[in-house]
């Protein structure tokens, strides 16, 4: 007869501690963390995306508000009307940022006339014509991003010469 081999002898499971238990517990938790961090970064990052959304828009009503603005100017201007601005005078000084604090709606529009405000000095020879004009406008546009739910706002200033 043959010996039989011998089988490593393992200890009993009342003896074993559980090692490998705490070490999957702990590994879990682990990864439960990092899950949860990246969700954070995910959730912050979808709300930046979304202000820059609305940020950009309010930019672009503002944008557009200006060049509808330039085109009522322009249009008066070219059927031989004159086109009254907000401000006509060259005081009180103007500030944008100021103007648009006090504020209120969602769209708002303010013109002024600059050319007044420039001094004129003599003729130059050379100077093409269409150079030369009687009309310069400052036009300041505030605008938001949605008029019925404003989250977001921009401000725009202007020089348009017709």
């Amino acid at each position: 007869m043959h010996p039989r081999p011998r089988i490593p002898s393992f200890a009993s499971p009342r003896q074993q501690r559980g090692a490998v238990l705490y070490f999957a517990l702990i590994m879990l938790i682990l990864l439960a963390l990092i899950g949860i961090a990246g969700m954070q970064v995910t959730g912050m990052q979808e709300r930046m995306a979304a202000n820059y959304l609305r940020s950009n828009q309010a930019f672009q009503n503002a944008e557009s508000s200006a060049r509808a603005q330039e085109a009522v100017i322009q249009a008066a201007i070219g059927s031989g009307n004159i086109y009254e601005a907000n401000q006509e005078e060259c005081s009180p000084v103007f500030d944008p940022a100021t103007w648009a604090d006090g504020k209120t709606t969602a769209t708002a529009i303010n013109t002024r006339r600059l050319d007044k405000c420039v001094t004129r000095g003599p003729i130059k020879v050379g100077v093409p014509k269409n150079e030369e004009t009687e009309n310069i406008y400052q036009i300041t546009v505030l605008a938001s991003d949605d008029p019925a739910n404003p989250s977001s706002s921009a401000v725009i200033d202007t020089i348009y010469i017709p």
